[in-house]
Parts: C-alpha cells; structure tokens; sequence
C-alpha cells in the first residue's frame, strides 16, 4: 500500500509538471496568435498592440492663406448683405477691399481693378439677404478669379457664369451682376 501512495503522489506530482508546462505554452501561442509577440506570457492577449505615433505633416502655408482669405470674403460679403445699402467709406467695404486685395497668390491686378471690383460688389451684395446662403460660394469664386492662372479658359467661363447667377438669384440686378463679371473679367486678364 504504500507503494501504491508513493506511486500516486509521484503520478500527481508528474501530472502537474506537464500541467504547468502546457498552460505555460498555452499561455505563450495565445499571445503569439493575438499579435502580442514577444510580449511577457501574463500579458493580456486580448489588449491590441499599441499604435505608432502619429505624424501630422506641416500645413501647407498656401492652403492656409486661400482658406482664410475665402473665410474672410464670405464674412465680408455676409456684412454687406445685413446693410441696407453699400456707403462709399463703409468699415464693411474696406474690409471688403483688403481682403480682395490679399486674394491674389501670384500676380496681383491693379488697385484700379480691385477699388472697381469692391465698389460692384459692394453694390451687388448689399441689402440682398437672400443671398446670404451663396455667399459662401461667391467668396470662392471671386477668390478663383484672383489665381485664375491655374486655371483654364473654360473654368474661367464657368465661375463668372456661376457668379452672374448667385448675385441675379440673390437679387441683385441684371447691371449690378453684369459689372461685377465685367470686373471679375478684368482682373482675370490682369492675373494670368
């Protein structure tokens, strides 16, 4: 009999040996299945591997400018919309006039074509509440027109077509809308 115990505690000992070495193994190709490599074997193996740092490249300073100076023309165009009608010395149209003075990256147009321009739009804009919603729009097409360079004939056509009809649908009337292509046109000429 205690043959029998020696022989069943030295079977239990053995028994827990392989027990450990195979929860340990176990333990070891679950981390290795789950992505955790090399990762100590009480690591959680349901915890995801940590993520690489993100690099954001620097704004491009271009992008920035254009985005700002489009923002500015629709805050612009928005306090025009709000006065019952465009006075010559404004705060609104000097504002109006800097930031169409600022919309050009490359070649600038003349301050003659830009005063032109700021007094039209001015004129357009003013008291037509119900363009507000197109200001936005009108900002980046006025702004295209400023780089006209990078693009072509046909785009040209197609932002002074698209002007036209934002400051004819927000009421503007048919000579206001007209002056303001004439001008959009000049400046065009000027920047390419």
């Amino acid at each position: 009999m205690k043959m029998f115990i020696a022989f069943f505690c030295a079977l239990f000992l053995t028994g827990s040996v392989f027990a450990d070495i195979y929860s340990s193994a176990m333990r070891q190709a679950r981390n290795v299945a789950g992505g955790g490599g090399n990762s100590a074997p009480d690591s959680n193996p349901s915890s995801p591997p940590p993520a690489p740092p993100q690099i954001n490249p620097p704004p491009d300073p271009v992008l920035e400018a254009t985005l700002k100076n489009i923002s500015n023309l629709r805050v612009d165009f928005d306090a025009l919309g709000k006065l019952s009608d465009a006075e010559p010395d404004s705060p609104q149209k000097k504002l109006l006039l800097n930031d169409l003075t600022t919309a050009a990256q490359g070649a600038k147009p003349s301050p003659v074509s830009i005063l032109r321009l700021a007094d039209d739009l001015a004129a357009a804009v003013a008291g037509k509440k119900a363009m507000q919603p197109q200001h936005a729009k009108l900002a980046q097409e006025v702004h295209a027109i400023f780089n006209i360079s990078h693009l072509s004939a046909a785009q040209q056509q197609t932002i002074c077509d698209g002007a036209q009809k934002i400051l004819q649908d927000g009421g503007a009337s048919p000579d206001d809308s007209i002056n303001v292509v004439a001008d959009l046109k000049s400046i065009a000429n000027e920047t390419k």
